[in-house]
């Protein structure tokens, strides 16, 4: 039954994305972490390890009793959790309007080049197909709907929280190493599934070359691998709050990025969802 779930929810997610009439279940999740903090923030691994646990014990105790609906309820209220059809389409959007590029990524984007802000777009693109798509997917998959859930806590703390600052160094790294642990698998899958769905030998070989520079255990590998079916370099020296910070490149392609690299990498979107729906039907069937 719990593939029948996430076939229909990653239909419905395809269909019709977040449904605006409903409170995003993330929303909920940034509220509680917002008010732990506000109430109980403290430069303490061990204070931040509780609020980890806290929203993880909620989160279980809200979701397993959802488990007995009807599957075909449960699918909709995993399709929440899938990030396909907006990642999809924001990206695809700074193609129009490059300066929406502002709401996808953490980095200073006020003085980015057209080259840049394609390069956001394509890095963002690898990055979260991973953390947005495969890792759901595939916690879902696994553990159902609380295994889904769990997930979108602990990457809803990671993005809040899980920053090496110096409010948050302590606070978040409980979150964010348990963050890096979930998505250690589910970001491998994902760069060889745009490598062997692309037919790409480059994606292949910067997986192995390139992945494991990202300062992230996990980031590096998706980029590098959409890095090497577009044939482009992605990395390089980032700007984040008015501070140069050194990065690596990931792939040895052109470092002059068009519009036209972001419809290359997008174009995995379609042969993800024929492979995805074809491999879970036949599950099914058999």
């Amino acid at each position: 039954m719990t593939i029948s779930i996430t076939l229909l929810a990653y239909i419905i997610d395809k269909l019709f994305g977040e449904f605006s009439f409903i409170k995003h279940p993330v929303i909920f999740m940034g509220d509680f972490i917002k008010y732990f903090e506000n109430k109980f923030y403290k430069d303490s691994i061990l204070r931040g390890s509780i609020l980890t646990l806290s929203l993880l014990i909620i989160i279980i105790f809200i979701v397993y009793p959802l488990t007995f609906l009807p599957w075909y309820i449960q699918a909709i209220l995993a399709s929440t959790g899938i990030a396909s059809h907006m990642l999809y389409n924001s990206v695809q959007d700074i193609i129009k309007n490059p300066l929406n590029i502002k709401y996808l990524v953490s980095r200073d984007t006020k003085d980015l080049s057209s080259s840049d802000i394609n390069k956001a777009a394509i890095e963002t693109y690898g990055e979260n197909f991973s953390d947005g798509v495969i890792a759901p997917l595939f916690y879902l998959l696994l553990f159902g709907l609380v295994g889904l859930f769990v997930y979108k806590g602990v990457n809803t703390l990671d993005s809040m929280v899980g920053y090496r600052t110096k409010k948050y160094e302590n606070f978040g790294k409980f979150s964010a190493k348990l963050d890096d642990v979930l998505n250690y698998i589910p970001s491998r899958i994902t760069a060889f599934l745009i490598a062997i769905l692309m037919h790409s030998k480059s994606a292949f070989n910067n997986i192995f070359k390139y992945g494991h520079l990202h300062e992230s255990p996990n980031a590096g590998y998706p980029i590098s691998a959409i890095a090497g079916v577009c044939d482009i370099s992605l990395g390089g020296d980032t700007v984040y709050n008015k501070v140069l910070k050194p990065k690596p490149y990931f792939g040895n392609g052109i470092k002059t990025i068009s519009s036209n690299h972001i419809l290359k990498a997008l174009s995995f979107q379609k042969r993800f969802d024929i492979f995805l729906i074809f491999i879970l039907l036949t599950l099914i069937i058999f």
